[in-house]
């Protein structure tokens, strides 16, 4: 049986004002971080009283706190930055062991906008990778900050002049509709392909900023077919969806980068939208480069999702699905297997018993 603990958190001199907009409207702060860490919290004036398994209490105890820096200033408190909250506080905590095992450091990207700040353990080891790491590779679910992060670190390298140039590059894959059949010309047809990039562009240096740069060919988002032929050097090239890119063409954008240049290939690779029966060139390129040291790779999961709550939920079921179907699928197989295994031992003990006549 997991052991239990109670542990009181208390808010000295914590005015009236700021004390509610820690706990909510009817408390429900408070009922949301007990449904949600498994705890049961009582509230007496400036006190929290926290009960529950050890783990649990752990993170509520450092989930208020984190409340209570938040309420600093009067603004209340958002469903969506409560949301964020919870769970960063169990990141925060992979963060602080990792700290303490492994060096990792906190990092933060400089944009005109503002920091960035990446959000528990594995955002923080991703962006580490990127500015260290000539290749790097973010893998994961949507919703994780991977390409957010990439674009984020690329505006910060450009504005201390450690590059020249950011490249944005994306497969033109048909999703279940057909290009040819959409409006506009070829430019029209692809920027619906490349907008994710553009608005995260748009909100780290702002419309203008962003025009007079692409004018000016700093920033080039473009097709992935766009890259054939190209050295790019003192650039940073962020392939972005590149489970959707052939094995031909993840080997020939790798092959692009020049000197002075690092790229940042991110993807989910249960989500391809290639023909059926058409390998992914992510997938693809992983196994063959695992072996490649100064190739870093970081997996995103579940928990790293930044987005609505139910994306995350939404995440994890459709992984339990995918693992349930394989565990059936092999059962399927091996029944098949022992069955064929029976028959042909039927028969070869037919046969000897035919022969022994």
């Amino acid at each position: 049986m997991t052991a239990t603990i109670q542990r009181t958190v208390a808010f000295p001199g914590i005015s009236v004002d700021r004390l509610k907009n820690m706990l909510g409207a009817y408390n429900g702060h408070l009922k949301q971080i007990e449904q949600r860490l498994a705890v049961k919290i009582a509230q007496r004036s400036d006190q929290f009283v926290i009960d529950g398994e050890i783990d649990a209490v752990e993170r509520a105890e450092s989930l208020l706190h984190h409340l209570y820096e938040e309420t600093e200033v009067s603004l209340p408190i958002s469903a969506d930055t409560l949301h964020l909250l919870i769970q960063g506080s169990q990141t925060d905590r992979e963060l602080e062991s990792d700290s303490n095992q492994n060096g990792l450091e906190h990092v933060w990207l400089q944009t005109r906008k503002g920091r960035i700040h990446p959000r528990g353990a594995n955002q923080q080891r991703y962006v580490q990778r990127i500015l260290h790491s000539d290749i790097s590779f973010g893998i994961g679910p949507a919703g994780t900050g991977k390409t957010y992060l990439a674009v984020a670190a690329a505006v910060d390298l450009l504005e201390r002049n450690e590059i020249q140039r950011i490249l944005l590059v994306r497969p033109a894959v048909e999703a279940g509709e057909k290009l040819g059949f959409l409006p506009g010309d070829l430019s029209q047809k692809i920027d619906p392909y490349l907008r994710p990039l553009y608005d995260a562009l748009y909100e780290m240096l702002g419309f203008e900023k962003v025009a007079k740069l692409i004018e000016r060919q700093v920033i080039e988002v473009a097709p992935l077919a766009y890259m054939r032929g190209r050295t790019l050097n003192h650039a940073f090239v962020i392939l972005d969806e590149a489970q959707n890119t052939t094995p031909e063409q993840m080997k020939m954008f790798l092959t692009r980068l020049g000197f002075g240049s690092r790229a940042v290939i991110t993807g989910d690779i249960t989500q391809v939208d290639l023909p059926r029966g058409q390998q992914s060139g992510l997938a693809h390129c992983l196994r063959v480069l695992e072996n490649v040291k100064e190739i870093h790779i970081t997996h995103f999961h579940s928990r790293d999702v930044v987005r609505h709550q139910l994306v995350q939920k939404i995440v994890e079921a459709y992984e339990g699905w995918d693992s349930e179907q394989h565990r059936l699928t092999a059962e399927a197989r091996a029944a098949r297997k022992a069955r064929q295994d029976a028959l042909i031992s039927e028969n070869d003990s037919a046969a000897d018993a035919q022969h022994h006549e």
